[in-house]
């Protein structure tokens, strides 16, 4: 079988058909890339180019607040910063981490009613003049191009606020919790309107959407009924309406959940976290065909070549019968992970992967 380009083999992935191979697609660190430049990475080279992974690109659809991003103090290995979501962060320079939330400018109905009026959909949330120059490129060259939504529970829980004060808002105050969501959707898909209408299309609606941990759901079922499902099935309807797919970034152990999102109409989840309790195979084998899976090899043995290559060759095979699935991490390449270990993942799962 002649190799594919990644829309090709991304849209047969999709569709739950076999392409020529498993298609490949991950998401590195900075840090990871850092390192990978120290070890012969060309600085000017895109890491997927380099190493024979999948070309996919991107379009942000930001309806953030876009408070001024501002380093309020600086030591030898850290800084402390306000980002563009009025959230103040401390972020380490010497090692990739989770950022330490300190401090958030929404920490109340009040305080939100004031972020909120510095949120919509106006022409300049997109960059124009780089999509006037890639966009075209990336279809000439058949990348999958992905539309990524940058609202949801997630980045108002996560990332704006704090997740201990989200989660007292939704016992407390759920139409706060449930306008903050909904909201930032609102705007974020007439962001994607602008671009789909001025012809800048794109393969799949992604959305973050951290709504587990490693012993389940953060909340109730029925708080998820009343506060996110609606803008989920929002996101869903807007991405079928357009003819594309619905992909679902959900860390933590998100089993209890899996067949309320299949009844909504999600056609792809990610990361599969097995670190979590997720466990690839059985997610496979109960939700396979109706549900395409991406991620799901624990990151933690990626530094170990054998270790990682046995469970290559001993899941890999099950994962991607009939299609429906896309080799990954089980959330991100860490910095551990060198040129070399990573050089040797891509030529197993290309090996293993391959359906001819």
């Amino acid at each position: 079988m002649a190799e594919m380009t990644t829309y090709e083999r991304m849209k047969l992935t999709y569709d739950h058909k076999e392409a020529d191979r498993v298609p490949i697609w991950d998401w590195a660190w900075p840090t990871t890339v850092q390192r990978w430049q120290e070890q012969g990475l060309p600085k000017d080279m895109p890491w997927e180019q380099f190493f024979g992974t999948e070309n996919v690109a991107s379009i942000d659809f930001d309806p953030g607040p876009r408070y001024k991003w501002t380093i309020l103090e600086k030591g030898e290995n850290w800084y402390i910063v306000r980002d563009y979501l009025g959230a103040t962060m401390k972020q380490f320079t010497d090692h990739g981490s989770t950022p330490q939330h300190i401090d958030s400018i929404v920490k109340d109905p009040e305080s939100w009613a004031e972020t909120r009026k510095r949120m919509n959909p106006t022409h300049d949330r997109l960059h124009w003049e780089g999509l006037e120059e890639h966009y075209p490129k990336w279809r000439e060259s058949g990348a999958w191009i992905r539309g990524k939504l940058g609202w949801s529970y997630d980045i108002v829980s996560a990332r704006m606020c704090n997740t201990e004060m989200i989660l007292y808002g939704m016992a407390d105050d759920p139409d706060w919790i449930k306008d903050m969501c909904e909201h930032g959707v609102d705007v974020g898909l007439k962001i994607a309107d602008m671009a789909w209408d001025a012809g800048y299309t794109f393969d799949e609606l992604w959305w973050f959407d951290d709504m587990a941990y490693k012993n389940g759901l953060f909340f109730s079922k029925d708080m998820w009924r009343e506060m996110l499902r609606p803008y989920q099935k929002r996101i869903v309807d807007w991405a079928h309406s357009h003819g594309i797919k619905a992909h679902l970034h959900c860390c933590g152990n998100i089993n209890d959940l899996i067949p309320d999102l299949i009844e909504l109409g999600v056609d792809v989840l990610n990361p599969l976290e097995v670190k979590a309790g997720m466990d690839p195979v059985e997610t496979k084998k109960k939700y396979g065909d109706s549900l395409s899976l991406r991620g799901g090899f624990d990151v933690r043995h990626w530094s170990e070549p054998e270790k990682i290559e046995e469970e290559i060759r001993r899941i890999l095979p099950e994962m991607m019968e009939n299609g429906g699935y896309v080799f990954a991490s089980d959330h991100s390449i860490s910095e551990d992970v060198t040129v070399e270990n990573f050089r040797h993942i891509v030529r197993v799962v290309k090996e293993v992967g391959n359906y001819a």
